[in-house]
């Protein structure tokens, strides 16, 4: 990084693939109704590889509270159904060849604690690479000062944006965690 301005872009940059990356991860936190992107998370081992279940068969939702995987290769669907039940999602599949159904079952309120514990860990997470990104930031400034780039007064200002961004994201994530949990207690 060679000025301030590349710095600064990267870290803003950086820091909305973090939101990006939270909002993805809610959307596989599912609050009661079925959702294709429930399943957006679930990884299947499938030909030596570990891909995700939209890559090896077709997610469809059939009704409010059945969500279905019509895999492609009939070969994979114990893989599916096995990475299904394993997922924290507490899904309990039923297969039929190559069709699996996966009923959605209504939320207890126990249930409905873990997913907001989990939505809790997923922005804790978030926050952390906000944070990481803040301190690879503040380091290329400090760089910059020690290459004699830019003055005293300048770093103190620079670091004072790059805290104000990193304050802006993690408010954002706060946000975004209330917001989600607000969703996922309802009933």
């Amino acid at each position: 990084m060679t000025d301030f301005s590349e710095i600064k872009s990267d870290a803003k940059a950086r820091m909305d693939k973090t939101l990006e990356s939270l909002r993805s991860d809610f959307g596989g936190l599912r609050a009661g109704r079925a959702h294709a992107s429930l399943l957006d998370g679930i990884m299947v081992e499938a030909y030596g590889n570990m891909v995700p279940v939209s890559q090896v068969g077709t997610v469809g939702v059939p009704d409010p509270r059945t969500l279905s995987v019509s895999v492609w290769d009939k070969s994979l669907a114990k893989n599916v159904e096995k990475a299904l039940r394993e997922s924290d999602l507490g899904l309990n599949p039923v297969s039929d060849g190559a069709l699996i159904r996966i009923p959605i079952p209504p939320l207890s309120e126990e249930r409905r604690a873990e997913l907001s514990k989990v939505a809790g860990k997923y922005a804790e997470q978030n926050k952390v690479a906000v944070r990481n990104i803040r301190r690879d930031a503040l380091d290329g400034i400090k760089k910059l000062k020690k290459d004699n780039l830019i003055s005293e007064d300048d770093e103190k200002r620079f670091e004072n944006e790059i805290q104000k961004l990193t304050d802006e994201s993690i408010k954002k994530i706060d946000e975004m965690l209330a917001a989600k949990e607000k969703d996922i207690m309802q009933v």
